[in-house]
């Protein structure tokens, strides 16, 4: 672990500078020869992945970014009132631009701990945000926000932010783990602010994953493009269809690639040759939908209690704040109805 200084600014690696190809070609292995074939989202997000992110977030159909944002816009300040924090530590944070609208509704907020994989990605919000309040203490982790954190020493209370429905991305174990390990980041008096996309009708959800422009079905193969450059295989990303599923039964959205036609793709640095049939299909995305019910027993199976449940006012997406559980002799247990919290949304 290293730390670099620069006035306001410290930035702390917790990854290796070639923790990322390492990933890569873990997951590359594991996920085309394992049955069904899959791969990890976050390899979407090169730079050119993350542009057209930003235009996903921009069109008619995706409504989750404006629904999160008319949230903060509403509540920051009342989220500010009833979390008092002075540090805020926000997971995956990106270009840490929603987080600005907290940030402004804090003014006791001592310091800002960003915590993502890309380094620029980090200097750069950085850089934006200690322009407009240069005395704010910036601390950025580059580090893997599904793996246990130890977050730098800081002034509390403190408010950890998981925005984007991200969580949404993780299986159901995957959530229990991550839910556990931010309750491990919690001392009395701090809170986890949530951001969770709704279960709603289906058709707005698929349409949201399947936009009539086509940029999702171009970002998904991104995926594949990345591998070609970074891993020198040969995948012809126009030979896969881009494919968006809502899972009944599960209650989530999956994005997949379908091979067009039979195809044998190297991919020349792990050695590998991997056969498709027509029709095969690579799991790129996995995007659970939630309920508040279903959210609160999953906060409360990790020890937390959820207590404001706050949605915009179509009832498409929530942000949820929970703090660390009460002790059982206190008289309220997990299960204790949150207070602000409205009725279990239901389908659009």
């Amino acid at each position: 672990m290293s730390e670099f200084p620069t006035g306001d600014f410290r930035l702390t690696r917790t990854l290796d500078e070639n923790a990322a190809e390492k990933a890569l070609r873990a997951d590359v292995r594991e996920g085309l020869t394992g049955s069904p074939k899959s791969l990890p989202p976050k390899w979407f997000y090169d730079s050119r992945g993350s542009e057209l992110f930003e235009e996903i977030t921009r069109l008619p159909e995706y409504y989750p970014t404006r629904a999160e944002r008319e949230i903060l816009l509403e509540r920051a300040g009342e989220i500010a009132a009833v979390t008092g924090a002075r540090t805020l530590v926000e997971l995956g944070s990106g270009s840490s631009e929603k987080t600005r609208h907290l940030i402004e509704a804090l003014p006791g907020l001592d310091t800002y701990v960003p915590v993502d994989v890309s380094e620029s990605a980090l200097r750069g919000a950085a850089g934006v945000l200690l322009a407009d309040r240069p005395r704010l203490r910036v601390h950025a982790l580059v580090a893997d926000f599904t793996r246990p954190l130890a977050l730098p020493p800081s002034p509390g209370p403190r408010l950890v932010v998981f925005l984007g429905g991200t969580i949404g991305n993780l299986l159901p174990a995957e959530r229990a783990a991550f839910l556990a390990s931010v309750r491990a980041m919690l001392s009395p008096g701090d809170a986890l602010l949530m951001g969770t996309d709704l279960v709603k009708d289906e058709a707005v959800l698929v349409a949201a994953y399947d936009d009539a422009q086509g940029v999702t079905a171009e970002f998904n193969r991104n995926v594949l493009a990345v591998i070609d450059r970074e891993l020198g295989a040969d995948f012809h990303t126009a030979d896969f269809a881009h494919v968006a599923v809502w899972n009944r039964e599960h209650e989530w959205m999956e994005m997949r690639l379908r091979a067009r036609t039979d195809a044998l793709v190297k991919i020349r640095a792990l050695d590998m040759v991997v056969p498709f049939a027509a029709g095969e299909e690579i799991l790129t995305e996995v995007s659970a939908k939630f309920r508040q019910e279903g959210v609160r027993r999953e906060l409360a199976s990790a020890g937390l209690e959820l207590t404001q449940w706050w949605t915009d006012r179509e009832g498409r997406f929530a942000l949820s704040l929970s703090v660390a559980a009460p002790a059982p002799q206190d008289g309220r247990g997990a299960g204790t109805p949150a207070s602000g919290a409205g009725p279990e949304p239901t389908a659009a």
